[in-house]
């Protein structure tokens, strides 16, 4: 039996594959997501956080991708991060029904891609195991699953989003290499391009591993097209970047947040922002290829960001309102 592959190109979709626009120029991703739900008024304190909306505020979705292609952004990630079919089945949700959710994520994206005349990709957010027990352990990993038992959950989400047609899937914050392993067997059953980025700190993953020995694995899959790091101080950014390049010799992905903590006992932000965008010549320069931010960063910052990189290479630039 031949692997399940997935579908042909989506209507609405780009007119050429992301991994042709990087090897031409720094293509610049979108923000963090959920801040930009809470500047719309939504309250995201319910344990599915944004995917909560794909079930009773999509529009709110739509809206947020709108904000970000409008500050130029040229890839929309997915509201599916922190969607798994577990999560759903706790709200009485069944299968079915959370199959067409993951569905309406990659949908709701690339309705709002749509509405400018120019290539926005979507790309359908795969996230950590961590993120649907809502308890950190994406900063932790180590859960003590066996890659079998992590390829089993991850299996069915991927399943369900490669079958709604995004650009690329991306496989973000992820905190080791056992679930990276992980993911890359399920893509592989699957046939579409993917990016792999790590949430980081002090130069190592999350669990602790070596950066060269992480993004290697990535270095090792024909269907990475990108790899790198997201969700993580943008200090430790910088380093990375020169890392996975260095390791792979594939285009890099960065996406850090602000730079400000979560303060998770206050259950609020501490600290100042540190993001610059002024910071990302130097990722260019780097290797980076695909860049923004990750949580904490709006369309404010990301339309500066397009400023900086339109200086440079080509890249992109802002939507005229």
């Amino acid at each position: 039996m031949s692997p399940a592959r997935g579908p042909g190109p989506a209507a609405g979709a780009p007119s050429r594959p992301l991994a042709a626009a990087l090897a031409e120029q720094t293509v610049l991703l979108d923000g963090g997501l959920s801040n930009q739900l809470e500047a719309q008024g939504c309250d995201l304190s319910d344990a599915l956080w944004s995917a909560r909306l794909l079930v009773d505020g999509p529009g709110q979705i739509e809206a947020a991708h709108a904000a970000y292609v409008r500050a130029g952004a040229q890839v929309l990630i997915t509201a599916s991060y922190q969607a798994s079919f577990e999560g759903f089945e706790r709200r009485g949700i069944g299968r079915a029904e959370a199959a067409g959710l993951l569905a309406r994520s990659v949908e709701l994206a690339r309705r709002a891609a749509g509405a400018v005349e120019r290539d926005v990709w979507v790309a359908a957010s795969v996230g950590p195991y961590g993120a649907a027990t809502g308890d950190g352990a994406e900063y932790r990993g180590r859960y003590g699953l066996t890659l079998r038992e992590l390829e089993r959950f991850h299996r069915p989400r991927i399943e369900a989003l490669a079958a709604a047609g995004p650009d690329v899937l991306a496989l973000e914050t992820v905190p080791d290499m056992d679930e990276a392993r992980a993911l890359l067997r399920v893509v592989g059953e699957y046939g579409l391009p993917v990016w792999l980025s790590y949430t980081v700190a002090g130069g190592r993953t999350r669990a602790g591993q070596p950066l060269d020995e992480a993004f290697a694995l990535a270095g090792e899959c024909d269907q990475a097209i990108a790899v790198g790091v997201n969700c993580c101080d943008p200090a430790d950014a910088d380093a990375a970047v020169r890392t996975a390049a260095e390791t792979t010799g594939k285009p890099v992905v960065v996406y850090p947040n602000s730079g400000e903590r979560w303060d998770a006992a206050e259950r609020g932000w501490a600290g100042g922002a540190t993001f610059d965008p002024g910071r990302a010549r130097a990722w260019q320069e780097a290797g980076a290829r695909l860049v923004g931010g990750c949580c904490r960063v709006g369309p404010a910052t990301i339309a500066e960001l397009a400023a900086v990189l339109g200086e440079g290479d080509g890249g992109p630039g802002r939507t005229p309102e």
